[in-house]
Parts: C-alpha cells; structure tokens; sequence
C-alpha cells in the first residue's frame, strides 16, 4: 500500500460543518426540535449555537415548554443564539455562512440573519414552511439545502 491509499477520506468542507451543527444539536433543551447552528467564515468556525433558554434561565427540560400560539417562547433558536454569541465576543458576522441543523430558518430568523449580513445559510432539513427561505433568497442570501451524503 502507498501512501495515497492509506490516507482516510476526508468529508468536503459543507458536510463536515454541518457535523459539527448536527452535534451542536445535542445540547438543545427544548424537546420538541434539536437545532444545532454554526457561523462559519473562510473554512474557520467563528461561533456555534443550539436551541433553549438563555443562560441561568429555567428551560423545556426542566420547567416544560412554554407555548404561546402552538411554539415554544421559552426557547431560543439556533441561529439567534449563534448570532448573539458572536456580537457577546465580538465576533463580526459580516459575510459570514451559517449552517443549520434540524431545520431551515424560520422568518423571524431569515430577519435576523439578513440583517446581520450573513451571505450564506446551508441547512439539512426543511422547516415547516419556506417562508424564511424565501425571505433571504429574496434578498440576496445565497440558501443551499445539503444532500445528507458527504462528497468524499
């Protein structure tokens, strides 16, 4: 065996990513979606987050969800919680890639992402509407659906 045969085959940069999302996931505290998400910029992850309460509050897992209208208001979405990390370490999200896994953004989090300039979102999973996808493809956030097999 020569060298070349004995390297293992790497995932491309969009599946490995969107691994470190689906294991981000993990630590959700709201039973009802496990969303993991993960800013990512020139092949460098700048901040991850998953869906639940803020930090030192009471969560889903211990005091139950809070629904108001058939969603959960006790919960955070990834994709917030994501941004909010970077703007706490002042990490600019400026032309920046989120992956999302476990669903596609939401409107109010298509809002959020357009606003903090975010050009690309790359999720596995599609929400219960494409209200946000359209959203953001409407105004020029390139949206990619990843197929769930890595390119190796």
């Amino acid at each position: 065996m020569n060298e070349s045969e004995s390297i293992v085959q790497r995932p491309d940069w969009p599946h490995y990513f969107m691994a470190m999302a689906q294991v981000a996931s993990a630590r959700a505290t709201c039973p009802r979606r496990a969303v993991g998400a993960l800013l990512v910029r020139g092949n460098r992850v700048l901040t991850t987050g998953y869906n639940g309460s803020p930090s030192g509050w009471p969560d889903c897992l211990s005091d139950g969800c809070l629904m108001i209208n058939d969603h959960c208001e006790r919960t955070i979405h990834a994709e917030l919680n994501t941004v909010i990390t970077a703007a706490k370490h002042g990490v600019s999200t400026q032309h920046a890639t989120l992956y999302v896994s476990g669903a596609s953004p939401c409107h109010r989090c298509a809002l959020l992402i357009a606003q903090a300039g975010i050009d690309r979102v790359v999720f596995d999973v599609d929400y219960t509407n494409d209200a946000g996808i359209q959203l953001l493809e409407a105004h020029g956030v390139e949206v990619i659906r990843l197929s769930t097999e890595p390119n190796l």
